[in-house]
């Protein structure tokens, strides 16, 4: 378990600013689940001109947040887990419009893309108060039992906002060279350090390369690095590939089930080569044998497995228990990620129970009455309900009028990139036949069928009409190509994303 991490992120679960109930039921799930560390509070901020408001985030600008994180560090230390968070300063990565209303401040007087944010460039006073209060939250983390932070100089913040001739067009003392554009993140990281002493773990999250034509250099980033921990100003470093000036590298820096499994574990492993302190690395590592590999050949000392943690948060207890094939993958479908920036929580697309732990169990308690059941349809509705009444310890039939289980999952699952898609009904049907549910496929639940098994429970799983279905009940169905289009999704799927 002490291999094992989930990272930082953003479920936009904070609410008035603080990790509430929600927010720390949710990471208690995970050590409940046997992770070894989990880290919550992306983007939590140090300072009230980097509003916490915008997606829901944590504010560790004042002392209020400390009775939140003392609850917070309990409710998962009782579960032999480690706590950390995460903070930062957006700079020009957020709105001015929010909550206070103070002007977006960055390095230099640049616009970010993605936020459409024109920043305000710091001056030396406000410079300095933002180092003081980057040191007053680390104050703050340690005072609320938290086990460690970390700061974001990753996804374009402002730490990395210095670091980049992009968005640093300074010539004072923090502009012009590296070993300029480098000294606010040592002053921040100085000024914590003194804040909460040499044994109090303090880290930093940053990119190892950020792939981006006259951005940050893998060489430029190593420098970094290797600067920062000799100097002893941090005690492990969490390494990820790309960036998030724009909507497509932030896409590229959170692959999706379109990019192979573990993308930029070369990059970590290249600055693992180059320091002497702990590697922590995440990004599409969906399964515990990639993990176990990253870490037994020494790429990092951690891995981290964030979406995989949302789709299972049992996954290390399910492993140790030898029960490896019950663990629910996730299939890198974004769901979660692309709430958040349409205002909403993250939610998974496969677990109903994430982000709902206050009324929502994991772990599926048995029933104090045993009923029969049916369930009309095996599609991942089905198939869910199926499951779920099984665990609680009905007798299930499940009815299917076609010769497969796993519905319209199936159909989208043909589009070459999405056959990750394939691991949703995978995962189900290899639990209803462990959990003994009878599967009548080819055969269509009448009346007569439903009857015959005298049921105290009927679901209807039977989904939507395809468009196909649609179309021939509105007349406009051109049944030549309709033809042509089913034989190339069965054959050359390819050909199909290529138009």
């Amino acid at each position: 378990r002490n291999r094992v991490m989930s990272t930082s992120h953003a479920p936009s679960y904070g609410k008035d600013g603080k990790p509430q109930q929600r927010y720390q039921l949710y990471h208690e799930e995970k050590a409940k689940g046997g992770i070894g560390l989990t880290m919550f509070g992306g983007s939590s901020s140090v300072a009230l001109d980097s509003p916490a408001s915008p997606w829901n985030q944590i504010s560790v600008a004042d002392d209020s947040i400390l009775p939140f994180f003392q609850e917070f560090s309990e409710r998962v230390h009782r579960h032999g887990a480690k706590l950390m968070i995460q903070l930062t300063h957006m700079g020009r990565r957020t709105k001015w419009d929010a909550e206070h209303w103070l002007p977006v401040k960055s390095a230099s007087a640049t616009r970010e893309p993605a936020s459409r944010s024109v920043a305000k460039e710091l001056e030396q006073e406000e410079i300095d108060r933002i180092v003081a209060d980057f040191a007053a939250a680390a104050r703050r983390c340690k005072e609320g039992g938290l086990d460690g932070c970390e700061i974001s100089a990753a996804h374009g913040h402002l730490v990395d906002q210095f670091w980049s001739a992009l968005s640093n067009r300074r010539s004072d003392k923090y502009g012009g060279s590296l070993e300029n554009r480098m000294r606010f993140g040592i002053e921040v990281l100085t000024a914590m350090r003194e804040a909460v002493g040499d044994d109090y773990v303090i880290g930093m999250r940053m990119s190892g390369d950020e792939m981006l034509e006259g951005g940050l250099t893998a060489e430029d980033l190593i420098t970094i690095a290797t600067d920062y921990a000799d100097r002893g100003l941090v005690d492990f470093l969490n390494i990820i590939g790309g960036q998030a000036r724009d909507h497509i590298a932030h896409a590229v820096s959170l692959p999706n089930m379109a990019f192979p499994v573990a993308p930029y574990l070369p990059i970590a492993s290249a600055v693992k080569r180059e320091v002497d302190i702990p590697i922590f690395h995440a990004q599409r590592v969906t399964d515990l044998a990639t993990g176990a590999r990253a870490v037994a050949e020494g790429h990092v000392d951690m891995i981290a497995m964030t979406r995989a943690h949302i789709a299972d948060p049992h996954l290390i207890k399910k492993l140790t228990e030898g029960r490896a094939d019950d663990i629910r993958q996730c299939v890198g479908y974004g769901y979660c990620i692309d709430r958040i920036y349409i205002g909403k929580d993250a939610l998974c697309i496969q677990n109903a129970a994430t982000g709902r732990e206050a009324t929502m169990p994991h772990v599926i308690e048995k029933a104090a009455t045993k009923k029969t059941a049916v369930v009309v349809g095996g599609g991942v509705g089905g198939l869910e309900a199926a499951r779920v009444l099984a665990e609680r310890g009905h007798q299930v039939t499940l009815f299917e009028k076609t010769d497969k289980l796993g519905g319209q999952v199936l159909t989208a699952a043909k589009a070459t990139w999405r056959e990750a898609l394939t691991g949703i009904p995978r995962w189900l049907v290899s639990q209803v036949q462990k959990l003994g549910v009878d599967i009548r496929l080819n055969t269509e639940a009448d009346d007569a069928a439903i009857a015959a098994l005298s049921p105290d429970i009927v679901i209807m799983a039977t989904g939507g009409l395809s468009h196909q279905v649609h179309g021939e009940r509105a007349g406009f169905i051109n049944e030549e190509w309709d033809n042509e289009f089913l034989e190339l999704l069965e054959k050359e799927p390819q050909k199909l994303v290529d138009m």
